[in-house]
């Protein structure tokens, strides 16, 4: 079984380009939400001459070469499942983690009968899960050729996680140290 419930934590990364400016950050917490591991990129702003070099390429560098690779890297406790907001970079963060990833991100639906149910949202590799058993089912898409017994393993991680976390919540702490970080 490739996720350990009782000794599993959740990854979670940010990469932010904003105004020219790009930074990254990752939050390892474990099952309960408490922090476990913090790391975060000073920013880097490209010169003009490098703008010019990369051309099209230069964000995709930043952000996957650059800045993933120093975040995966650099942590000391590696999540059993790391968790991103931005569905591109679902494959860079599961191909540089070597592990699993996710992409999860809120829904408006009405929850479904019970926590764990899962329901195909017409995509591949794309699915409704209900993590707990009152908020609103969340979106989650995994790399392509994830097996099915993968998908329950996840899903049996994150409804294990929703009982004593808010499984996005950890993003907003991600954003928060960032804008703390760039007040000193």
């Amino acid at each position: 079984m490739f996720l350990a419930v009782a000794n599993g934590s959740l990854g979670y990364i940010v990469v932010d380009g904003v105004e020219g400016l790009f930074r990254g950050a990752s939050l390892v917490v474990d099952l309960r939400g408490i922090p476990m591991d913090f790391r975060y990129t000073d920013p880097i702003r490209p010169t003009r001459l490098e703008r010019i070099l990369y051309g099209s390429a230069l964000e995709t560098y930043l952000r996957e070469e650059l800045i993933l690779d120093s975040l995966i890297g650099a942590v000391e406790v590696k999540p059993v499942l790391w968790v991103c907001r931005q569905p591109d970079l679902l494959l860079p963060v599961k191909n540089t983690a070597r592990g699993k990833a996710l992409f999860l991100a809120p829904t408006s639906r009405s929850p479904m009968d019970a926590a764990g149910n899962v329901e195909s949202a017409g995509e591949s590799g794309v699915y409704m899960i209900q993590a707990d058993s009152v908020s609103a089912p969340l979106r989650a898409a995994f790399p392509e050729n994830t097996r099915e017994d993968e998908v329950k393993q996840t899903v049996t991680l994150l409804v294990e996680a929703a009982k004593t976390m808010e499984l996005l919540e950890p993003f907003g702490r991600i954003q928060k140290a960032l804008a703390s970080l760039g007040e000193e």
